[in-house]
């Protein structure tokens, strides 16, 4: 029988887990490389909740062609309309009822050559939509 001291248990399960990680990404990798490399692209996730949610949805967001994403070509329009700055993104003309059901959005990739890094907790989703138009629309 081999006894395994608790720390070393951890180490060898981090371990698997980072190799398993690099496994995946490894895999991944050829299939995006020629697709994203030199066009905008963004990965876009958006969390429901507290934060303690799991409930979160992603997607990567390709812009040359646009694809990836239910709503790719408006999308891709309206980050191309403020040069990928989502802050700058004009905000809709809606009304939005005064509920507090937290919705964070997060983007990470590159636009015109430039890194991109793009995170906002909005009141709920109906402020969501109107900030950030059809970026974060991953439902469709």
């Amino acid at each position: 029988m081999t006894n395994t001291s608790t720390p070393t248990a951890v180490r060898r399960a981090a371990h698997l887990g980072l190799t398993a990680a690099a496994l995946l990404l490894a895999a991944a990798a050829p299939a995006t490389a020629g697709t994203s490399a030199g066009g905008d692209h963004l990965y876009l996730m958006v969390t429901t909740g507290d934060g303690r949610s799991s409930d979160t949805r992603g997607t990567l967001l390709l812009c040359d062609p646009p694809q990836g994403h239910g709503r790719a070509a408006e999308a891709c329009a309206q980050l191309d309309s403020v040069g990928g700055d989502i802050a700058a993104l004009p905000p809709a003309d809606v009304y939005c009822p005064m509920l507090y059901a937290p919705v964070t959005v997060q983007a990470r990739g590159q636009w015109s050559g430039r890194p991109v890094e793009y995170r906002q907790t909005f009141s709920n989703g109906c402020v969501m939509r109107a900030r950030t138009g059809a970026v974060f629309a991953l439902e469709n």
